[in-house]
């Protein structure tokens, strides 16, 4: 495989958590490739794993040992503000309770990535407004998270996840909160994203939603166990 088309490589990723002078390994010895265009699911028990995986991943923890490149960069032993760059830089983040800025309309946050991306306020503006229109929004532009329903929010979630264009997109249980119809479409949302070409890597506990993805992996104890 042509490794300018791997957006994830991990190799022996190993995340060791000390509390109270007990070690709890929390993942032991991950490889993992995720390329260019993938839609995978990454599945597992609570405590299995995956929220370490995830935050590993995103950028928002580092591992205790391995080597993980993002995008052709490594950024297994990188400064906070290293990371923080790489982070706003490559990934968009869709979380399971949509994260919104409860005073903030739905302008307002999705535009947030631009500001720390360093875009300009009349682009910012634009781009929110033409994510949110694409995304059948055009009506709440103004609205504040708690005059909308879960689904809106979570397409909000998902304009401001894409506010700077990243090539991965980081679903941590993003329909954990909605009712079946509005996890639907954003399950749709996410399907057709990945169509045009973003990577979705997506947390999830929920059988019938990891067998939406291209990929399945399997977390264990820490430990992938099974790929298919």
């Amino acid at each position: 495989m042509n490794k300018q088309n791997e957006i994830i490589k991990m190799v022996d990723i190993t995340k060791i958590y000390d509390s109270s002078d007990v070690e709890t390994v929390a993942l032991k010895d991950i490889d993992l490739v995720v390329n260019k265009g993938d839609f995978v699911a990454i599945t597992g028990r609570s405590g299995s794993g995956k929220s370490t995986l995830m935050h590993i991943i995103g950028l928002l923890d580092n591992p205790t040992s391995g080597k993980y490149t993002l995008n052709g960069t490594d950024v297994s032993s990188l400064e906070e503000d290293e990371l923080a760059f790489q982070r706003n830089k490559e990934i968009g983040f869709v979380f399971q309770s949509f994260n919104l800025l409860s005073r903030s309309t739905a302008v307002e946050n999705v535009l947030l990535p631009g500001i720390y991306a360093g875009m300009g306020s009349q682009e910012r503006v634009q781009r929110a407004v033409e994510l949110l229109t694409e995304l059948g929004l055009e009506d709440h532009l103004n609205k504040r998270p708690n005059q909308m329903s879960g689904g809106q929010q979570q397409r909000v979630a998902i304009a401001r996840a894409l506010m700077n264009d990243p090539e991965l997109i980081l679903a941590d249980e993003p329909t954990g909160n909605l009712d079946t119809h509005s996890g639907d479409d954003v399950m749709n949302t996410l399907k057709a994203l990945n169509k045009e070409g973003k990577t979705i890597v997506l947390i999830t506990h929920e059988h019938d939603i990891a067998a939406q993805a291209k990929k399945i992996l399997h977390l264990e104890d820490g430990r992938l166990v099974s790929k298919k």
